[in-house]
């Protein structure tokens, strides 16, 4: 990545009040970017956004990216150089209690953003982001790779394969290679760091609980996820917008961001390895009969095309990614002062530290 191709570029963040929006949104402005962001509200209180005080950093819109004429509005009047789309309804258990919701938003927000591009009369790189959820999962051991099936049983996977469906459309009929619009997509999932208070995910159920003094009870605590901290997805996309904005052999092309092979570990031992970094941590086991919606239980990204195309790949091991994943919150929860801003750059400059002690090409 060419950190100084987003020096002064106007980047648009859709979704910027959400989780990995609010942490894309600041690192990018620690980049020397104008970050503009649009989202219908802050998901969730507290949230990153707040307690990292970006409203006072960036151009904040409030916007719901179904609004065609309003998102088509602020592309043509703000004419970025570069945006991220990460506006979604991201959780799977709410995608069966709204489906209607979380198709509009997933699927036809993605559209919408997709035929507003098209009134753009400038250069603009759009990196817009699904989910590994996208596959068709047939829960086998090995990693998807992008040239793989798209579908998914839930609402929600639904949604984002269907998206991809949609771009791909745009793309073969709306935006050539040698055109202004210049499309990469991310794709990545189980994604943990400071910050994320959404419902109905294990590390955030679990730091409210703890907060208060509360024992987490975990029903199903053998599941297996391919944890990955926050900051690895989001140089994923960085390095793909600042590839593309050079090179437009990788136009319209899908790309996986996923963890270490090894980070693939259990719910069980994920609140395990949080309780030594913090003596809140209290757990017991319920095996209770599961009558939850169905959400499948294995799913594996094979990111060698990020690797061989990007030269990117995830630095954090399993320990380092729960380390600063649980520091950030009990920072949050314990000190005095709930602004975290100062704490989060700490952590992106770590991040870059680290990935440049690796020899990664984007943070030399």
């Amino acid at each position: 990545m060419n950190k100084n191709v987003f020096l002064n570029s106007k980047v648009l963040i859709t979704g910027h009040t959400g989780f990995k929006g609010s942490w894309l949104s600041l690192w990018l402005s620690s980049l020397g970017a104008n970050v503009i962001g649009a989202s219908i509200d802050v998901p969730t209180n507290p949230s990153h956004f707040n307690a990292s005080c970006l409203s006072n950093i960036i151009n904040d819109h409030r916007l719901d990216i179904r609004d065609f004429d309003s998102l088509k509005r602020l592309i043509e009047s703000e004419s970025p150089d570069f945006i991220f789309h990460l506006a979604a309804q991201p959780l799977v258990r709410q995608s069966y209690l709204n489906p209607i919701d979380t198709w509009e938003t997933n699927t036809i927000g993605t559209i919408k953003l997709l035929e507003a591009l098209r009134s753009l009369k400038k250069p603009c790189v759009a990196i817009l982001i699904t989910s590994d959820k996208c596959y068709d999962n047939v829960e086998w051991v090995w990693g998807y790779r992008e040239s793989d099936a798209l579908g998914g049983a839930d609402p929600y996977s639904a949604s984002k394969g269907a998206a991809e469906l949609a771009i791909r459309s745009y793309v073969k009929s709306y935006f050539p290679s040698d055109g202004m619009v210049r499309i990469g997509i991310g794709r990545a999932g189980n994604v943990i760091g400071g910050g994320d208070w959404a419902q109905d995910r294990i590390v955030p159920d679990c730091m409210r609980a703890w907060s208060i003094g509360e024992v987490v009870y975990l029903r199903n605590p053998l599941a297996t996820r391919p944890w990955q901290f926050v900051l690895e997805p989001l140089s994923g996309y960085l390095e793909l917008a600042s590839t593309l904005y050079g090179n437009a052999t990788m136009h319209g092309e899908p790309f996986n961001f996923g963890p270490q092979a090894q980070n693939d570990y259990s719910v069980g031992s994920l609140v395990a390895s949080m309780s030594k970094h913090w003596d809140k941590v209290r757990w017991e086991v319920v095996l209770a009969k599961d009558i939850s919606p169905y959400e499948s239980n294995l799913l594996k990204l094979n990111c060698d095309k990020a690797l061989h195309l990007l030269k990117w790949h995830a630095i954090y091991d399993f320990e380092t990614t729960v380390r600063e994943t649980t520091l950030w919150y009990q920072h949050y929860y314990e000190s005095s002062q709930k602004s975290t801003k100062k704490l989060s750059i700490g952590q992106i400059e770590a991040y870059t530290l680290a990935a440049k002690n690796r020899g990664l090409k984007w943070a030399q």
